[in-house]
This record gives C-alpha cells, structure tokens and sequence, in this order.
C-alpha cells in the first residue's frame, strides 16, 4: 500500500489530509474475518517512517462489533478490563468484555447519550444529548450531575469529555443532540456552542473558549499543557472551518489559540476530525470521516501538525480511545462498527 501511494505521488512535502485524502488507495476486504488479511496490515498506511513507529507487522484491523445505528464516545474502564461505549440513535450504551470479547447493554436508556469517560477514580462520566447534561455515574448507581445549565440557561447538548489529574472536568457542547431528532431531540439552543470547564474541588463551572464554531471532540497533550479541540463546522455548510486548533493549558484557562490541522479537503469543504486522542509520543490520533474511501478511517499527526500516517477504514470513524492492559490496543468507533488494532505505541492518559 506505501509503495502503490508513492508511486501515485500521493505522498508531497506537506504530508497534510488536503494533500492526500480522498486518493489513498484501499484494499477490499471481507470484514466478517473468516478471510485473513496478510500482515501487515496494507490499511495502515505509515506516511512517515521516522516519525510513526507504532504500526505492528503482525496486528491488523479488526472489527469487534456491529450493529449500531452510530456508534460514539469509546471509553476504556481499566477496572472492568472493557470497552464502553455509546450507540446514540438507539438510546443506549454498550460494553465489551476484554477478555472473552462478549458485548452486553450496559444503560438500554442513555438519555442519548455521546461522548464517556472515566476519571481517576474510575467513575464514568457522559455527556447526555437528550437532557442537555454531563452526569457521573457513581459506584452506588446513583447519578451525579456535573453540569447542565451555563448562566442559568440550559447547555445545548454536551459532546465529549476528558479529565485533568487535578480532577477537572473539560467538555464541548456544540449542540448537535439538538439539531435533529435522531440523536436526542429537537430544540433551539440558548447558548453559545462553547468549551467548558468543572472544577474538580468546587464543582465550579468557567467557559474556556466559544471562539469555534462547533467544539467537538477533545484531548490534552501528554504533559496536559496542551489541549486540542476538533471543530467540525457543519457537514452542510463547506465555507465553515474543519479543524484542531491548540491550546496552551494554563491553570484553568486556555492561551493562545493556533491552528493544529485543517482536515478538510482543500476546495471541497468536506472531510473532517470528529474525535482525538494523544499517545505517549505526543501524536495526535483522530477519528476522520464524511468522505469515503481513501480518507475515512485514523489520520495520526506528529506533534507539529504533519500528517505522518492513516488507518482506513470502510466507514466513518467519529471517535477513538487506547484500551487493553497496557493501553496499547486502539478502539475506533466507526458508524455501525467497533475496529480495533494492536499499535507499538500507548494512550497518553487513562481512557
């Protein structure tokens, strides 16, 4: 597959998704797994060698699960060993038994819920589309309410959620749980789309930045001195930017704003980074879609902004999280399918 990229040019200096997507080339192949797929794996595509030293000769994709409407919000328990994730449209959360690959319902009313994660506790907390919340689930069953109102007005629909080792909260609320029926329910929003911030002693609640059109999804860097935010625009509307923007952390406060990547296609408005995760080298992993083959799947970036390597995948991916032991096995939400595969690299942090 890196050979047939070369020799189709496909690889320029820039190394950036405009440059390459959507003319990647993809094998056709049977996703049930009855049929082996030679290693390694020719849908991971490694762009930069020197830079991207995660992909295994011997893993390859694998697709886990199917049988979502769209599936959203992977998050890893490192105390249940599972894989939790959410299938909005059908108003439930799943859950998949790392040892025995066993998939179950664990909440059959999510209150559409979308992005999940765990904090240092090991607490799982959600952003609900339908209640316009963020909730944590505690280990009595009973249900913690983080946030659901910004200056007494209620929050359009929280989107996705990492955690601080100080024990804060950051989430974006963009409002797409609003904006249709299908993943919650419709409603005009009453506030800006924005980024926010709980204080993990005080429960206090700060805006950190409304300066994007549609915040999505979220991580911080390895060392949290960074955070990057996706805004994913509108798929409808090409003149509204398709990014990650940086951040510089300081304190409770985000400096600096700058452009990480642009992910869409240069003159075609489309193509797009949903959700994103850091791995311990610093390289930024993000969920792509809205294109088709060639673009769909894993863009992975150097901590500069270069494109250094792509998985593709047969479908859109929205989001993605490290899971397994030793946080090595990367879990793709992808429309109605969970992909897994063993990369030689970590998650930068819990989930």
């Amino acid at each position: 597959m890196s050979t047939n990229l070369t020799r189709r040019s496909l690889i320029t200096s820039a190394l950036g998704a405009a440059a390459l997507a959507p003319l990647a080339a993809q094998t056709k192949r049977d996703w049930s797994g009855k049929d082996p797929i030679a290693y390694p794996d020719p849908d991971f595509i490694v762009l930069d060698p020197k830079r991207l030293k995660s992909k295994i000769n011997n893993a390859v994709i694998e697709r886990v699960y199917v049988g979502c409407r769209w599936a959203e919000g992977p998050a890893w328990n490192g105390n249940g060993q599972s894989l939790v994730w959410s299938d909005i449209p059908n108003n439930r959360q799943l859950r998949r038994n790392e040892e025995d690959g066993h998939v179950s319902t664990l909440r059959s009313a999510a209150n559409y819920s979308n992005g999940n994660t765990f904090d240092y506790q090991g607490r799982q907390l959600s952003c609900e589309h339908d209640t316009r919340r963020v909730v944590r689930y505690e280990p009595d069953g009973s249900v913690t309410v983080i946030a659901d109102k910004w200056q007494g007005k209620p929050l359009n629909a929280p989107n996705d959620i990492v955690v601080h080792p100080d024990g804060s909260i950051w989430f974006t609320d963009p409002g797409y749980g609003i904006l249709v029926a299908y993943e919650g329910h419709l409603d005009k929003p009453q506030v800006k789309e924005a980024v926010y911030r709980v204080d993990g002693k005080t429960g206090q609640m700060t805006m950190v930045t409304d300066d994007l059109h549609k915040p999505n999804g979220l991580c911080f860097s390895p060392d949290y001195k960074k955070l990057y935010i996706c805004d994913t625009g509108a798929t409808h509307e090409p003149t509204l930017p398709k990014t990650i923007q940086q951040y510089d952390v300081d304190g409770a406060k985000l400096r600096n704003s700058k452009l990480f990547i642009n992910t869409e296609i240069k003159g075609k408005g489309a193509g797009l980074a949903d959700g994103i995760r850091a791995d311990v080298e610093g390289n930024i992993w993000a969920g792509c879609g809205w294109v088709g083959p060639g673009y769909d799947g894993v863009h992975i970036f150097a901590p500069n902004g270069d494109m250094i390597g792509m998985i593709l995948l047969p479908e859109t991916c929205a989001n993605l999280c490290f899971g397994g032991r030793n946080r090595n096995r990367l879990y793709m939400a992808a429309s109605q399918s969970i992909y897994s595969m063993y990369v030689e690299t970590r998650g930068a942090h819990i989930c």
